[in-house]
């Protein structure tokens, strides 16, 4: 059976090969005691890249298709996507998100710094400056994670017509779900400079 016929063969497939390289390529570059935090960090990124990949097409791709689709007569319709795609992306956009910010949280708690990053280093004398670097990052994703859960997805149920929901309730929910995801596009661009900052430096 060919494993990129499915998601769950195509992912199992990657995992894979990845463990192959790794055993593989064992060498001096493998740094001595730092296989769970390389695992942990491994899975944050994977989950952060289909959480902010998914915030981009949806700003970037899905929002202006769907007004192209609404004024165009002889197309489709915006149900198309509305119906078929929009809820499959969005089920993978917000456990994409929960996942990301588990395993971010549990990678500054393996290294002992989840309260310092949460406290921006300002709880040490001179200030932690990993920690505040990191916990930029932090405190952004917490509040993108918010927007998802509380703002984006309850709000998007009704737009799609999984809740019930009057024609007023629906106008509203559309405008506060697309400023809250525009709200975290705009924060994504800082949480990602600070992420990477905290191991190289503000701009790499």
């Amino acid at each position: 059976m060919n494993p990129l016929k499915s998601i769950s063969g195509t992912i199992i497939a990657g995992v894979v090969l990845a463990v192959i390289i790794v055993l593989a390529t064992q060498g001096n570059h493998m740094v001595a005691g730092m296989k769970a935090q390389s695992v942990i960090i491994w899975l944050h990124v994977l989950a952060g890249i289909t959480w902010i990949g998914l915030l981009y097409y949806f700003n970037f791709v899905q929002v202006p298709a769907l007004g192209e689709a609404a004024g165009d007569s002889d197309g489709p319709g915006p149900a198309a996507i509305s119906k078929y795609v929009a809820p499959r992306a969005l089920s993978w956009f917000r456990w994409g998100a929960l996942v990301t910010w588990i395993t971010g949280a549990t990678f500054l708690l393996h290294k002992g710094q989840l309260v310092n990053a949460f406290l921006l280093g300002l709880n040490s004398d001179p200030i932690n400056q990993y920690a505040l670097t990191i916990g930029v990052g932090a405190w952004l994703g917490t509040i993108m994670l918010f927007n998802v859960w509380v703002l984006i997805w309850p709000n998007q149920k009704k737009v799609l017509g999984m809740v019930e929901a009057s024609a007023d309730e629906i106008a509203k929910a559309k405008n506060t779900a697309f400023l809250a995801s525009r709200s975290n596009t705009l924060m994504s661009i800082p949480m990602v400079m600070s992420m990477v900052g905290a191991g190289h430096g503000w701009f790499m």
